[in-house]
């Protein structure tokens, strides 16, 4: 994967519960201001970079989609791997990157983009929203403990 141009604009779909409850949470622990959220939900949205990149509205809301700096775009399961690790949730950020999980994300990722809507009405989007609130602070408590000189490194 190519270097990350800060910010990153993730391209969510505001409407959708589990969407929303993911992206705000991981924005509210991205320290650095690397991470910057575009509703692409909005009726009528456009954006002038989509024309370049052959994408539109309806590509946005069929999987998540990200633009680096450097204009270049990122989808799926590697938005989340790079938003994750933005945030500084690292450990789960390597979650989404490891070798043998990450065809099971893709295979998966798709399947619940498609099913949001019904997965938020089951009020997941609490559950999750709460294992990333729940995984950044535990990575800010270790990152203190650090600055502390109190951490172990591997």
């Amino acid at each position: 994967m190519n270097a990350v141009v800060w910010p990153l604009q993730i391209y969510y779909d505001r409407s959708c519960p589990l969407c929303r409850e993911e992206m705000h949470a991981l924005l509210a622990h991205d320290r650095e201001g690397r991470l910057v959220l575009v509703d692409a939900s909005a009726p009528g949205f456009s954006d002038p970079a989509l024309a370049g990149a052959g994408l539109d509205q309806a590509a946005l809301m069929r999987l998540i989609h990200a633009r680096d700096a450097a204009g270049r775009w990122y989808r799926g399961v590697e938005v989340f791997e790079i938003a994750y690790a933005a945030a500084g949730l690292v450990s789960v950020a390597r979650l989404w990157a490891h070798p043998r999980l990450r065809p099971l994300w893709d295979r998966l990722y798709p399947w619940v983009a498609r099913m949001r809507q019904p997965l938020s009405k089951l009020r997941l989007n609490r559950a999750y929203g709460w294992l990333v609130r729940r995984a950044a602070a535990r990575a800010q408590a270790r990152a203190g403990a650090c600055a502390a000189g109190r951490c172990e490194l591997p």
